[in-house]
């Protein structure tokens, strides 16, 4: 088995022990991403809408970097602040999506990094 460190600086850095994503063979296992600007290192979390914009931003950067794209993720895992945010995360996550939506889960958490209110975490394979 072969282990890929991802990282790159079109998403924000890391901001404990972990890397953006670990590819595995042609699986890439992407980190929980929150709503950090990667150039100016400044949360984009005015409202849902935008802070949700800016995780799928990051997460596309990752995916990038890796030779993938949204059409190869299998398992997405959505972490919010409060699910009265579901309907409005749906429609900013659909978006990013063109068919064939991969497995999910979305739950909500007492508290998510920084105080954001959506982290989505991402499996993808090619």
């Amino acid at each position: 088995m072969m282990k890929t460190i991802i990282n790159t600086p079109n998403a924000p850095a890391p901001i404990g022990p972990y890397n953006q994503a670990v590819m595995s063979d042609n699986m890439l296992f992407i980190s929980g991403q929150i709503a950090l600007n990667p150039q100016s290192g400044s949360l984009e979390n005015t409202n849902i809408a935008n802070e949700t914009n800016q995780v799928m931003k990051n997460l596309n950067a990752i995916l990038t970097h890796a030779g993938m794209q949204f059409s190869d993720v299998v398992k997405t895992t959505i972490f919010l602040s409060d699910m009265s945010f579901f309907d409005n995360v749906n429609e900013i996550y659909d978006s990013y999506f063109i068919a064939d939506y991969p497995a999910r889960e979305t739950v909500a958490v007492k508290g998510l990094p920084k105080n954001v209110n959506v982290e989505i975490s991402m499996i993808a394979i090619k």
